[in-house]
């Protein structure tokens, strides 16, 4: 089993979170959101930096495992017929989250993840070969 990169007893669950879950503000307006603030996430030329800088693991905390599975479930998900991107851009005040820009600041949630999609693939591509010609099973 494939346990969090920061765990031995937690599984991983390769949630499309991991790519935007780091636009999460709350608590941090003054500092986080006012450098996110700077971006405008549905200019190509932002979302390329944005992503680039931000969703492709910053910390260097993923294995080649890990980025494998988080691309294998972006793929599913870029492959779902109105599966709901939305979500992932969405405050929670019960969970206190607060994104950087919600829902309805993004005039494309899919494009937004295409993008990442695309991205990864080139940035990631040694590391996604090298688990692709592993058994999966014996993560």
């Amino acid at each position: 089993m494939l346990f969090h990169p920061l765990s031995d007893h937690l599984p991983f669950d390769a949630s499309l979170n991991y790519f935007v879950g780091i636009f999460d503000i709350y608590d941090r307006e003054e500092t986080k959101g006012v450098e996110l603030a700077k971006y405008n996430p549905n200019d190509p030329k932002d979302r390329k930096e944005l992503i680039l800088k931000y969703c492709l693991d910053p910390d260097k905390i993923f294995s080649y495992r890990h980025k494998y599975k988080l691309m294998e479930n972006l793929e599913f998900a870029l492959t779902t017929k109105n599966f709901d991107f939305h979500i992932y851009f969405e405050d929670n005040h019960d969970e206190y989250t607060s994104m950087a820009w919600d829902e309805t600041e993004i005039d494309d949630p899919r494009g937004f993840f295409e993008e990442v999609f695309r991205l990864a693939n080139k940035e990631w591509e040694d590391d996604i070969q090298k688990a692709s010609l592993e058994d999966q099973s014996t993560w």
